[in-house]
């Protein structure tokens, strides 16, 4: 009865959201004034001289999914067209109106259907830059075009162009550095610079930790179960590690990197001593847990900062099972970049989250940024990437480079995966091996979905079950396509984190009947049903996302006043490598706005009680000299996504973190059932440093 309600719920909330009003039609909204950008997610369609006075535009609408940003495994955006014509005359007698993605060089060409006269909604389009052509066809199942084009227009995409001659002018001559003591970023493969953004160095001093005394060796991560009412010792200290042929002084827990993994049980008190080794001031947060607001670790807001040579004792309460992570939240560009986090796996007091597997996994994703020199050094006092975040070029999983494991012949493996980057966003495959999504953040997902790849950005987790169908090498790889900004184009990268050596050995049990199903979670489905009443009420509170700029260099400004033409959804790497690392929070300010008031990040102030329930819709501001992606985290609580560009989820999970692409819409369903002040905050530490946070208090 629970699920037949809950489908009848999701369905009306499917209905509202289509009956708001196509995305690309002006005269529409959706649920308020705050809207996807129609200058990046929408295609006016022209008329030929054969279309006479026909017309239409082209939605590229969300694919609902468990992702805010679907792509394909090889890092291709997927769009579901919605395309409404007018003024298309009669078809003859068993002719038809087709409509095709195509390549601009027309080298690839994508069949999205038949369609006429109103709104049409067929095919997926999954290419970089591409046309829509609107063909007269003989029929309709017509496999290429033949016939004439009628209408046809350009992606958003299709804007990005190499600047002209004298744009490129502008960087053929090399300045002078204007400052000292830096070495320089590594570039980007296959993409150029222009001199003069090779030469830009940061108006900083830059810092790295230095080794006062012995530095021990970085040890793996241990494993500590803790049962209700146990006490761990947490000790940040330097540690050394030899990365990418350079030796890199790093920061751990307990002289370990990853930090302990924390294995405990829903509804567990543990109790954590931090004690401070480092030279700089420290603190521990536990990302997604909704503990006692005391010791959500803020430096400010709920504790002060932990001293050199100071300790702080945490007692952290475990509400929900699920997969979380802890991490400092003091200068999170330099302590988290270099090492300092760790899981913390919370287990049902009940029944299993997840169906059977073999055995499990934990892996935690970073990326380090190694030039020729060593490691590149941070900003003294402000963050450098500003602008995008620091991309780092030596993938890591837990902690070091070429991560392997081994599993038997028909093995399912459930991976918990967390993504402790700075900045990137992860594109993830194991190699054809077939992958389900089973859980998030907080939990199970309402059912469990087959998916070729799954995009986790920095602060979220994913709980997937793998199958190893044949013996072999599995890579488990990032692949992604990173815009080169100088000639317009997508490179594709691919970065190879690890590799699974599956052996002949058939395993037992197998469970590969379990693993073929696709479960649903009753539990869970019940639990959210109980919030469908608010699904569809518009937004209490809208934020928006946004960015300001403030003595950037010349050729910094020109160079992105052009590349402003389109943004990405998602900025996947390094595109801009020199420019970005040259950028830093004295030129750049990261903004939440509240569009009700027009505060802005620590001055916004929202107060709730404790119980409400609230839709909060984020946009992210197209205006802006550089628009990016933000993964937006809220500390202490819990929210649904419900929408992404008003297209409604059909999939709903508890989630803590939540990637808003660019020029998008997303509307969270937040659970206010924990008492404090809690932050809430871009999850790119650079956009976090160069003051991209507020807080909100429940009382």
């Amino acid at each position: 009865m629970i699920a037949r309600f809950y489908t009848l719920i999701l369905l009306l909330h499917a209905a509202v959201a289509a009956a708001q009003g196509p995305l690309c039609d002006p005269a529409s909204t959706i649920q308020g004034e705050l809207r996807p950008s129609r200058d990046l997610y929408c295609i006016d369609l022209t008329a030929t001289e054969r279309g006479g006075t026909a017309s239409g535009v082209v939605a590229l609408e969300y694919i609902p999914g468990p992702f805010t940003v679907p792509v394909t495994v090889d890092g291709h955006y997927r769009y579901a067209p919605r395309t409404t014509l007018r003024g298309l005359p009669r078809a003859p007698a068993g002719a038809s109106y087709v409509a095709w993605a195509a390549s601009p060089t027309m080298d690839v060409i994508q069949r999205l259907g038949p369609v006429t006269n109103g709104v049409n909604r067929a095919g997926e389009i999954t290419l970089d830059r591409f046309l829509v052509l609107i063909t007269a066809e003989p029929n309709s199942v017509s496999a290429a075009p033949r016939g004439p084009v009628l209408l046809r227009g350009e992606s958003p995409s299709n804007r990005m162009r190499p600047p002209d001659l004298y744009q490129l002018s502008l960087g053929a001559v090399m300045p002078p550095a204007e400052s000292t003591g830096w070495h320089g970023v590594p570039m980007t493969p296959h993409i150029p610079m222009l001199p003069s953004e090779m030469a830009l160095t940061p108006a900083v001093a830059p810092w790295l930790p230095r080794a006062d005394g012995a530095v021990g060796e970085a040890a793996p991560q241990a494993r500590r179960t803790l049962r209700d009412g146990d006490t761990l010792e947490l000790v940040v200290e330097r540690v050394h590690r030899r990365i990418a042929g350079h030796d890199v002084l790093m920061y751990g827990f307990n002289g370990a990197q990853p930090g302990p993994l924390i294995v405990t049980t829903q509804g567990a008190r543990v109790t954590v001593r931090l004690t401070n080794h480092l030279d700089q001031p420290t603190s521990i947060h536990w990302h997604g847990v909704r503990l006692d607001n005391r010791f959500d670790g803020v430096p400010g807001i709920t504790q002060p900062a932990v001293a050199p040579g100071g300790s702080f004792v945490y007692t952290v309460q475990f509400p929900d099972a699920g997969i979380y992570w802890y991490h400092p939240h003091q200068r999170e560009d330099i302590q988290q970049d270099l090492g300092l986090y760790g899981n913390i796996l919370v287990r049902p007091s009940g029944k299993t989250l997840y169906g059977p597997v073999n055995r499990e996994e934990t892996l935690i994703l970073d990326d380090l940024l190694i030039g020729d020199d060593g490691p590149v050094a941070y900003g003294s006092d402000t963050p450098t990437h500003a602008l995008m975040g620091r991309f780092g070029n030596v993938m890591l999983v837990n902690g070091a480079p070429g991560w392997s494991a081994h599993a038997h012949q028909g093995d399912i493996i459930r991976f918990y995966v967390t993504n402790a980057s700075n900045t990137r966003t992860w594109n993830l495959s194991f190699g054809g091996a077939r992958t389900k999504l089973v859980g998030t953040d907080l939990g199970p997902f309402e059912h469990e979905v087959r998916v070729p790849s799954v995009v986790i950005a920095p602060a979220e987790r994913y709980v997937v079950h793998v199958r190893f169908d044949r013996p072999g090498r599995v890579a488990l790889v990032n692949r992604v396509r990173v815009l080169d900004r100088l000639f317009g184009r997508f490179v594709p990268e691919t970065d190879t984190l690890g590799v699974i050596d599956v052996d002949a050995e058939r395993t037992r049990p197998d469970l590969v009947r379990s693993f073929d199903s696709l479960g649903r979670n009753r539990k869970v489905q019940a639990e959210i049903a109980r919030y469908a009443r608010d699904f569809d009420r518009p937004p209490d509170r809208e934020l928006v996302l946004a960015m300001e700029t403030h003595g950037l260099p010349f050729l910094s400004s020109r160079l992105m006043t052009l590349d402003s033409a389109w943004f990405a959804p998602v900025e996947w790497g390094a595109g801009m490598p020199a420019m970005n690392w040259a950028t830093t929070g004295k030129e750049v300010r990261w903004v939440l706005r509240d569009p009700a008031t027009g505060r802005e990040n620590m001055d916004i102030g929202w107060h709730f009680h404790r119980g409400d329930v609230i839709k909060l819709r984020i946009a992210n501001e197209r205006a802006v000299l550089h628009g990016m992606q933000h993964p937006i985290h809220l500390h202490g609580q819990r929210f649904l996504v419900l929408a992404v560009n008003g297209i409604a989820n059909d999939n709903l999970a508890w989630k803590d973190t939540v990637l808003v692409p660019s020029g998008a819409t997303v509307d969270l369903l937040v659970d206010l059932s924990n008492p404090g002040t809690w932050m809430l905050h871009c999850h790119i530490a650079e956009h976090l440093e160069a003051g991209m946070m507020t807080t909100i208090t429940v009382d």
